[in-house]
């Protein structure tokens, strides 16, 4: 009794397999390109910047490095922005909020990166599960139809291997997009790291050109 009825879910479930492997990849395709404008909107040069700010500081003007900084849209901007507004306290407080200044804006730039992380990981597995629910319908099929009939089912385990082709084709270009968003992200705490390190060393006294 009970194989009976999971034989009926199969039957019906590779074709919703497939149509949750499409639903999937316009959510992943969506996420994608709102991933996509949201870092090429805040792309900085991060020596470029360095150099600003290092330029506003030589010449006393706290407010005007911090505006230069709110001018900006970027994740870094922001981090250095909440650094310079402990300037006066010191260079250990300056460092702790470079320190762990990224972490507290993760929000802002990793929504959706998990979701891309885990269907790049698992869409070949659900494509994987449609093909085994339509084998097992086109061999139940095997079994009650005649020899004249092989060509259907033969069909129906073709369309059955489909689910599989698009449980990978989904899976790929997630799986490089949360690949190319990762990168940007460490390079998004490079950068406050690299402009991070010259605020510091004009703290100290040196100058900037001395610290590599």
């Amino acid at each position: 009794m009970l194989i009976q009825k999971l034989l009926a879910v199969a039957e019906m479930g590779g074709r919703y397999v497939l149509y949750v492997l499409v639903a999937l990849s316009v959510i992943s395709i969506g996420i994608i390109l709102e991933r996509w404008l949201y870092f090429r909107s805040r792309r900085i040069d991060p020596r470029a910047l360095g150099r600003a700010l290092i330029a506003e500081l030589d010449q006393g003007d706290l407010e005007g490095a911090r505006s230069l900084l709110r001018s900006q849209r970027s994740v870094e901007a922001r981090v250095l922005d909440d650094a310079l507004a402990l300037y006066d306290r010191g260079h250990a407080a300056v460092a702790e909020v470079l320190a762990n200044g990224v972490r507290e804006h993760r929000g802002e730039f990793e929504p959706g990166l998990l979701f891309l992380g885990t269907l790049g990981n698992n869409a070949p597995f659900i494509g994987l599960f449609g093909t085994v629910l339509g084998i097992v319908t086109a061999f139940r099929q095997l079994g009650a139809t005649s020899a004249a009939a092989m060509n259907n089912v033969m069909g129906s385990i073709a369309e059955a291997l489909v689910a599989t082709a698009v449980g990978i084709l989904v899976a790929l270009p997630a799986v490089v997009a949360y690949n190319v968003f990762q990168k940007k992200t460490l390079d998004l705490e490079e950068n406050v790291a690299t402009i991070g390190s010259r605020i510091l060393a004009h703290m100290k006294g040196v100058a900037p050109g001395e610290r590599g």
